[in-house]
């Protein structure tokens, strides 16, 4: 990329740590002058999975796995009754290799397997590190890999032509999509829901916990089998058909992958594989995460590095995925892992606790998405606000695409559970809103999954409480559920329109999904109740949910029609009043104006703004999004001179309210001053 500039270029700060940095894109440069010296390129690196595992060739079928600490490997399952044999056991082929050729009638669709692995001192079954489709028994609960021979599946849609402007994300987990206390499948998300993200809007799916894991209750973030997608929600290919059909509905589809740890599952994973416990992973207390209780990789073993790099080009190429979040980002540069660190000073980005071997695989993994896929995208789950993290790899920087603003949603978790509604700090909301290096893109949120996770609760009904359960119909006097329906709204349209490059919305919150998110473990008796998503709420017409959906869809609506969320046209403050608890900023023209006063609505309120005429187009109050109607849509307010001040509006601003006025179209041009579309 032509013309980036360095990172010190853009923050001096960073210039007591140029020596550092240089030593990074160092040390990035010599790993990657290595892959391509021996592999060619950095996508013919990353091809372990066309290597290793099962295959079959036109005449014979073909088997490999990496243990190098192995003194027999047996291949093992259906084909062999479970027994050792002579004629299934692997050849060592050097460097730690293992493989075997077998005839074409030895193994058939269908067939479970795995490998027997004996080493100094012991031996154990293990599922294949490659095992592209891995099941568990109904019966016994005992995983296997199983052969998936057939057609290649057809696609009918092509991927998106490039990434939605702005990104709007749509956080979903199959097996919790259906109203049903069990899992969901694939078939059935593509079937039910799918059709519910487009019709509400969002361009983008983020699809979690799709690698395989043992333990339901991980919520997808315990895996032991990376290039597997989940068999609990369906075969390979339904994961596929989802996957298309999202493509031909316009929406890109973004994968979580969860590289920053493994489960430390042995017979199921890659933990003690051939008998070692350094084979993917650091040794000793550095393998374990200390509050995951899983297995960190070592980022500085060339194998793992080309394992995992492969891991990305395997979903991209088989199941046409279109992009990356990647999970746990601060746990992997950090040797500390982020645990009880506050990250307020610039040294801490730069210290000997800093994994620089992770941060290598981390840009090395950005230059291969990108190289595989111009228009694919990666969005790092990241907290510590680590320099570079989201800028080009050119310029100093890591590669990600994008970040996530992660002290929004904690921010209203702060506001909402700590602090009266008289007490919000309207200064506090405006800086945590917009603030965010300059150079790099950011994900604006007001509650992921990991807000609503037992022990938490989700946003309304932190704000409700168990007034939902009782006063949540039509027509209901309810001083709880209107404040909260008030501020729901309130909340998500000022976090939308002042995102820096997206937003990200999970399942069912768009219309106030209740309660919390609880997988079935053993403290509540292996329940789904609160691992599925009600879909009927929004549904009904009788209950108030359907408001806020209309009010979500809507929302999304006017920030994509009047393209709101462009990095190069941040929000500018116009007005902050702490004791009003009034917030006006100007973006793209639009005034946005706030009022999160519980109480007091004003009257002639005089804001300042450019000047011109103005027409009030969005508003939280109207009755379709359980409202009161106390400004109507179309109402003209025209900004007058205000002594030296420039211009004001004179407003009225009710309680708990929020709406965006517009400069007027010209007449037959269709477009305001700023080239902007209609609505």
């Amino acid at each position: 990329m032509k013309g980036v500039p360095s990172l010190i270029e853009l923050d001096e700060m960073l210039l007591p740590y140029r020596a550092i940095i240089d030593r990074r894109i160092k040390k990035r440069e010599e790993v990657l002058s290595f892959i391509e010296e021996r592999w060619g390129s950095l996508v013919d690196f990353a091809s372990s999975h066309l290597y290793f595992g099962l295959h079959k060739e036109t005449d014979r079928w073909v088997f490999r796995e990496w243990a190098p600490r192995a003194r027999e490997v047996y291949l093992i399952g259906d084909m062999t009754g479970w027994q050792e044999k002579e004629e299934f056991a692997l050849a060592p082929a050097g460097n730690g290799v293992w493989e075997i050729y077998l005839p074409l009638d030895s193994i058939s669709h269908g067939h479970h397997y795995k490998l027997r692995i004996k080493w100094d001192g012991g031996e154990g079954e293990r599922i294949p590190s490659h095992a592209t489709y891995v099941v568990q028994d109904p019966s016994t609960g005992i995983f296997s890999a199983r052969v998936w021979d057939v057609p290649p599946f057809r696609w009918r849609y092509p991927r998106c032509e490039s990434p939605p402007l702005p990104l709007l994300i749509y956080e979903a987990h199959v097996g919790m999509a259906q109203e049903e206390e069990r899992v969901g499948t694939y078939v059935e998300f593509t079937r039910r829901v799918l059709p519910r993200i487009r019709d509400a809007g969002y361009n983008t799916l983020q699809l979690m916990a799709i690698q395989e894991h043992p333990y339901y209750g991980s919520f997808g973030y315990q895996v032991t089998n990376f290039f597997a997608p989940s068999s609990r929600f369906g075969t390979p290919d339904e994961l596929r058909e989802l996957i298309d059909t999202a493509h031909g509905m316009g929406m890109y589809v973004v994968m979580d992958i969860v590289h920053s740890h493994a489960a430390i599952n042995e017979v199921e994973g890659l933990s003690c594989f051939d008998g070692s416990y350094d084979l993917y992973f650091h040794s000793g207390e550095r393998g374990v995460h200390p509050l995951w209780g899983s297995r960190c990789f070592d980022y500085g073993k060339i194998e793992v590095i080309r394992f995992l790099l492969s891991n990305l080009r395997y979903f991209m190429e088989e199941f046409h995925i279109d992009g990356f979040r990647f999970d746990g980002v601060t746990s992997m540069i950090y040797l500390h892992h982020g645990i009880g660190m506050d990250f307020l000073e610039y040294g801490q980005y730069f210290g000997d606790d800093v994994d620089e071997d992770a941060l290598v695989y981390l840009s090395l993994a950005n230059n291969l998405i990108h190289e595989l896929s111009n228009n694919a995208i990666s969005v790092a789950e990241e907290v510590s606000g680590m320099p570079g993290l989201a800028y080009p790899v050119e310029g100093g920087g890591y590669g990600f695409d994008y970040r996530f603003a992660m002290g929004i949603p904690d921010m209203w978790i702060r506001l909402v559970k700590d602090k009266r509604d008289e007490d919000w700090s309207m200064g506090e909301i405006w800086y945590e809103l917009t603030n965010h290096r300059k150079e790099e893109k950011t994900i604006s949120y007001v509650e992921s999954h990991d807000q609503a996770l037992v022990g938490d609760q989700s946003m309304i009904f932190r704000l409700i409480g168990r007034d939902m359960y009782f006063f949540m119909r039509k027509g209901d006097e309810n001083l709880k559920v209107d404040r909260g329906i008030a501020l729901h709204k309130m909340i998500r349209f000022i976090t939308i329109t002042t995102a820096c490059a997206g937003y990200l919305n999970f399942m069912g919150n768009e219309f106030g999904h209740p309660e919390w998110i609880d997988f079935p473990r053993e403290g509540n008796n292996w329940s789904y109740k609160y691992a599925r998503r009600q879909w009927h709420l929004a549904d009904s017409p009788e209950l108030r949910y359907g408001e806020l959906l209309a009010f979500d869809r809507d929302m999304l609506g006017f920030v994509k029609s009047y393209k709101i969320i462009t990095p190069s046209h941040p929000p500018h403050l116009l007005y902050l009043h702490e004791e009003d608890k009034v917030i006006v900023f100007l973006r793209r023209g639009f005034v946005f104006v706030f009022n999160f006063h519980p109480s007091t609505s004003f009257v002639d309120y005089k804001v300042p703004s450019p000047p011109g005429t103005y027409t009030l187009i969005f508003s939280s109050d109207r009755e379709e999004y359980g409202g009161f109607e106390r400004i109507s849509l179309g109402e003209i307010h025209h900004a007058l001179p205000w002594a030296s001040e420039g211009h004001h509006l004179s407003l009225y601003l009710p309680a708990r309210c929020c709406f965006a006025l517009s400069p007027p179209l010209h007449p037959g041009t269709g477009q305001g001053p700023y080239g902007l579309e209609k609505l």
